[in-house]
């Protein structure tokens, strides 16, 4: 671990212990809470989904025909089922021609491996330099958070309309139609371009590496595509449009186009919520014992400062009853010897007489201000000083 890497992980201790762990106990609740709303998030949609039919395409239809027939408008449009196809484009089904099926009219082709597609994603990372420079210029505030103001990525996605029909040599002129308006949930898409090209160095560069600051040194060129004929699932809301089943993604569900089946998506949805709810349960502990120690802790600090100061309030009593009392020991004493005069304002006659020494060396006023200390102790003999008695002589 670099010096850098020790500084931010010990400024990140101070933060977390920083008011008896009242920073880490908050950040712990706030992590719970997160888990526990993503617990919740999660076993809605696991019921959602596992309540949801499972169709084909050429089922499809028929199903909703019949809840149309047997329910409301308002109940078709929130009908949530899974349909399995194989990914078409929409041109290739228009007029329900199917011998336009290999049509490449408004099909995207990848310009890196020639596959045919509906979604094209490509995506390019700047790989910058981790050296400082000759100098070692590089400030603690633009280290810790430069690198995640800086964009490092660029991100491109090319789509065209598509649909989900049924597989195999025959298939059926039954479709639907996949709307992608609104979704980001993420996509199933297959990588067919993975490649890292380094960035030629130039004089301009060669002097912000000499001087510490950031120059990309390559670039990683990813591209990913739904190609055509893959099989999917599509998790969303079927209803009909132009007599046309058209299904559109779903804000309450994790999932809207997936790989998977229905039996895999229940066991990743379970999985999931399993692995929150109890990762909810361990935070929410530790952050009310951590929460609980905090308020224990200044609580009672608490009672030992009210103790304090209801110990000082009799010693502040005396010494206001002293302070009254000042002038008339003045015009008593008169002219006091030098040995029998106060060791520490040397003004006033010894009058009190510390507990359990038992040395007569202060006046009552000095003795008050004696006890009032933190840890009072005998001007002579330095013993810890209980408390004082005041002698009166005759």
């Amino acid at each position: 671990m670099s010096s850098h890497d020790r500084d931010i992980a010990s400024l990140l201790y101070r933060l977390a212990i920083s008011y008896d762990g009242a920073v880490l106990g908050a950040a712990l609740a706030y992590a719970a809470v997160r888990t526990l709303l993503g617990f919740r998030f999660t076993s809605k949609a696991l019921h959602r989904v596992r309540a949801a039919p499972s169709l084909r395409v050429s089922d499809l239809r028929v199903i909703l025909h019949e809840d149309r027939s047997e329910s409301s408008d308002q109940e078709q449009q929130d009908r949530l089922v899974i349909v399995r196809g194989q990914v078409e484009a929409k041109s290739a089904v228009d007029g329900k021609n199917w011998k336009n099926l290999t049509n490449n009219n408004s099909v995207l082709v990848s310009p890196e491996s020639r596959d045919k597609a509906v979604i094209i994603q490509r995506t390019q990372t700047f790989i910058y330099n981790e050296w400082r420079g000759v100098f070692g210029w590089s400030a603690d505030i633009r280290a810790i958070f430069g690198r995640s103001w800086t964009k490092k990525e660029s991100t491109s996605l090319r789509t065209v309309p598509f649909v989900l029909v049924e597989g195999g040599w025959l298939p059926s002129p039954d479709y639907a139609i996949v709307n992608m308006e609104g979704s980001e949930h993420p996509l199933p898409l297959t990588t067919v371009y993975h490649r890292l090209q380094p960035i030629e160095v130039s004089p301009h560069t060669f002097l912000q590496a000499i001087f510490g600051h950031e120059c990309p040194v390559g670039v990683l060129d990813e591209e990913k595509v739904l190609p055509l004929g893959k099989n999917i699932s599509a998790i969303g809301i079927c209803n009909f449009k132009n007599g046309i089943p058209e299904i559109k993604s779903c804000e309450d569900l994790p999932y809207f186009l997936t790989e998977m089946t229905k039996d895999q998506v229940l066991v990743d949805l379970a999985d999931k919520t399993k692995i929150l709810f109890w990762s909810g349960i361990v935070i929410s502990s530790l952050s009310l014992g951590v929460l609980g120690y905090c308020f224990f802790r200044n609580w009672n600090r608490w009672k030992e400062y009210r103790r304090h100061r209801q110990l000082q309030q009799p010693t502040q009593a005396r010494g206001s009853e002293a302070d009254s009392q000042f002038g008339e020991e003045e015009e008593v004493a008169g002219d006091v010897p030098d040995g029998q005069l106060c060791v520490i304002c040397l003004l006033r006659r010894r009058t009190s007489a510390f507990n359990p020494c038992g040395h007569l060396v202060c006046c009552y006023r000095c003795a008050i201000s004696v006890e009032r200390e933190v840890l009072p102790k005998c001007p002579i003999c330095r013993m810890v000083v209980r408390s004082s008695m005041r002698i009166y002589m005759s």
